[in-house]
């Protein structure tokens, strides 16, 4: 059932299965006021329903519990940087290291440290030191010392098994894609619970099901799940890769070889990681998996030759994929007809492409040909909706979108309604994040500079318009007996789960990429932990952040320890064995507010070869007090101050953004944008601020209910007795929020 503890920790709860209660349990036990202590000294509550649970819940589960907390927390690893008492800066500089650099060239006299490396007197405080200032091998490690320093506990509700169950059906009919920790939850969840019957919402969605059946020996199964060739390609790339997305293989073996320059060419190995890399793409499958895709294809409830079109948009990948599972010799066979159909003329190119026709009309401006096409795919309009409304005029573009609105995915008229005015301003760059790559910035549409402001305006407010009136009219049309309604005021710094899925898993109460936190106290501390589990080795991962100003910024990194309003706990580039290791940042809010400072972006990078080391862990504590550091050990890690946390579990990003601090509101973004380079210099700063402007122009989860309220003419009652309650505990689980995007 270690599963579902887990799932439910994200949720804020703790799950407690029946065969752990015990027969009788009405007093407090010994060892219950011991797990309440324990996890008050963590920063966490319960609730009363959780507190009469646990009363009745054997010592062995509630012994579980607490190691279960202890593992998300990272307790049982080592929080121990590179210097003590790295509040207080050491005053090291680069005649430090060029001093140690010739003492060691020329071996004289000096310190000789565990790590070989001779330090002359006089160049570094090495009292200061856990570990080597010269090649940040760490030596010393200590425990974590400070506990409860904030006295806001998170408060821990009950799960049951029919929360769970509740929770694995909302996963599966989720309108939106699942982000990497929802993802992560569907998966423990389908080992240990039954697979409901219930319509799935989303093709990344089906891979996670098809998967279970694919392991049961039961591949007839996901027959019904497949609803085109593209599905059945997802799913092969998924298991060869562990992409949910079709990612191209050029992408892949790109960004990887990228992955592993270096700044210093004797250790640029990307040549060798691109061979490599080509390597692990190759295709080997058995005749057993070979035959099982050629039933799928063969038993598919479309023609072949619409079977062909949609395959030609991955033609590349399809070839491949039918050399490797040996697809042309089962079509020979007496009972796979339609599989040799299907071969014949997808190798002959023996049929026609939608989109080709589309292209045709519209490079002619033939928009009434153009819009006809595009209307039996509503999807396709929507997405192309924008640049249709420059090539063909707003007017006649708007009125063939109005009449297929209502068959278009919530999801993507709401996008359309938030994206409108970044889209339709000339003077905009966009942050765009192609398939498999990283944001990167784009110019405005060209087509924009041949209408004027006005004309842009009324571009904009039309398809905004269109949106909201086709939302009111679907909420409209839901028939409900509610009369009141309560929003949650918090609700309206929570972005809908809209076009952002995050590929970090957040094994804390999780959060939707936009979420604002307040920072209650004046200092926020960032902390980045790497290397448990692994074997001691050169892995140098480096947390830094750079501070915005008007005119300027500032880095606060390995190069710079010491910043306006930021300290560095030291940069440590090799990992002790087994345990991991630590680095954290110091930021003083008055210290950034006199300086004039906007905002500070908090990042990661990878410096070794290679991308983020899997199970690096980041995020920043935040407490009304001030938090202690360690003057013996300089650990600086305490759960209770932990607001928000990710972990890495692999992929292709060399560095990552994982917040930005508004200095002037005292409110810490959420976001989780990848980018390339070796170095945090390497971050373009304007993609930050792109991305902020893209999360502020989303709508928030209570907007979107005040929305409802006027369509279904709710009234608005300030508490939460109302017959329709919308709580900030109810929009936790994200996947049921988007319930409310209803097609």
């Amino acid at each position: 059932m270690n599963q579902l503890l887990t799932v439910s920790t994200r949720q804020q709860a703790i799950f407690i299965p029946d065969n752990a209660l015990l027969q009788e349990g009405k007093r407090l036990r010994t060892d219950t006021g011991v797990l309440l202590a324990n996890l008050c000294k963590l920063g966490f509550g319960v609730s009363e329903e959780l507190l009469k649970a646990l009363i009745a819940t054997v010592p062995a589960y509630q012994s579980i519990i607490l190691e279960s907390l202890k593992e998300v927390l990272g307790l049982h690893k080592n929080w121990t940087p590179l210097v003590k008492n790295w509040d207080i800066p050491t005053g090291e500089s680069e005649a430090d290291h060029i001093a140690t650099f010739f003492a060691n060239m020329l071996q004289a006299k000096g310190v000789y440290l565990p790590c070989e490396h001779i330090i002359p007197e006089k160049a570094f405080p090495l009292h200061r030191y856990n570990g080597c200032p010269f090649c940040g091998t760490p030596f010393e490690f200590g425990a974590i010392e400070n506990y409860k320093q904030n006295p806001e506990l998170k408060v821990l509700e009950l799960w049951n098994l029919q929360d769970a169950a509740a929770y694995l059906q909302d996963l599966l009919t989720s309108k939106t894609a699942l982000d990497a920790t929802q993802m992560n939850s569907l998966q423990l969840l389908l080992e240990v619970l039954p697979l409901p019957q219930v319509k799935i919402g989303m093709k990344e969605t089906l891979m996670a099901v098809a998967d279970i059946f694919i392991k049961q020996e039961h591949p007839e199964k996901a027959q019904a799940l497949w609803t085109s060739p593209t599905d059945i390609l997802r799913y092969l790339w998924y298991k060869h890769t562990g992409y949910l997305q079709l990612v191209a293989p050029k992408t892949i073996i790109k960004r990887t070889a990228r992955n592993s320059r270096h700044i210093a060419w004797q250790q640029d190995n990307s040549a060798q990681t691109r061979i490599k890399s080509k390597e692990d793409l190759k295709l080997k499958y058995t005749r057993k998996e070979g035959l099982m895709v050629a039933n799928w294809l063969n038993n598919m409830n479309l023609e072949p030759v619409q079977m062909c079109e949609i395959m030609h948009a991955k033609r590349g990948m399809w070839v491949r994929f039918i050399r490797a599972l040996r697809l042309a010799e089962y079509s020979k066979r007496a009972c796979f007809e339609k599989l040799r159909i299907l071969m014949d003329k997808f190798y002959k190119q023996d049929y026609d492409v939608w989109q080709a026709y589309v292209e045709h009309y519209r490079l002619r401006f033939d928009a009434e040909s153009t819009f006809e096409l595009l209307k039996e795919r509503p999807g396709l309009f929507a997405r192309s909706l924008f640049a249709n409304m420059l090539w063909f005029g707003s007017e006649v573009t708007v009125a063939a979108f109005a009449d297929i609105v209502d068959k278009v995915p919530a999801r993507l008229v709401f996008t359309l309604s938030m994206y409108a005015e970044i889209y339709f301003d000339a003077a905009n760059e966009r942050t765009v994040k192609p398939l498999g790559g990283v944001s990167k910035r784009v110019p405005a549409n060209k087509l924009l500079q041949l209408y004027t402001p006005e004309e842009l305006n009324a571009m904009k407010e039309a398809v905004v318009d269109l949106c909201v009136l086709a939302v009111k009219k679907r909420f409209a049309a839901i028939e409900t007996a509610a009369k009141t309604i309560y929003i949650d005021e918090k609700l309206f710094n929570i972005p809908l789960p809209i076009g952002d899925r995050g590929a970090t898993v957040q094994d804390l109460p999780s959060a939707l990429m936009g979420t604002r936190f307040n920072v209650e106290g004046n200092t926020v501390r960032l902390f980045m932990q790497w290397g448990t589990g692994l074997p001691a080795q050169h892995m140098d991962m480096d947390l830094s952040c750079i501070v915005a100003y008007a005119d300027k910024a500032e880095r606060c990194s390995y190069s710079s320890l010491v910043v306006t309003g930021c300290k560095h706990s030291g940069d440590i580039r090799s990992i002790p064995n087994k345990i991991g290791t630590a680095e954290y940042i110091e930021i003083d809010l008055d210290a950034l507010q006199k300086a004039g400072a906007q905002y500070v972006t908090f990042t990661c990078n990878a410096y070794s070869n290679g991308s983020l080391t899997p199970n690096l862990v980041v995020g920043w504590m935040n407490s009304r007090h001030p938090m202690k550091i360690s003057e013996k050990t300089g650990v600086a890690y305490d759960p209770s101050c932990v607001q928000h946390q990710v972990r890495v579990t692999g992929g292709l990003d060399k560095g990552l953004v994982f917040g930005v601090l508004i200095v002037a509101a005292k409110e810490i973004v959420w976001m989780e944008l990848p980018f390339d380079g070796q170095v945090v210099q390497n971050l373009d700063t304007k993609n930050v601020t792109n991305m902020l402007k893209r999360l502020n122009s989303k709508l928030t989860i209570g907007q979107l209910l005040r929305i409802k309220a006027e369509a279904q003419h709710l009234q608005e009652l300030e508490t939460a007795d109302a017959d329709e309650s919308y709580t900030l505990e109810w929009a936790r689980n994200t996947a049921a929020v988007t319930k409310l995007l209803v097609d």
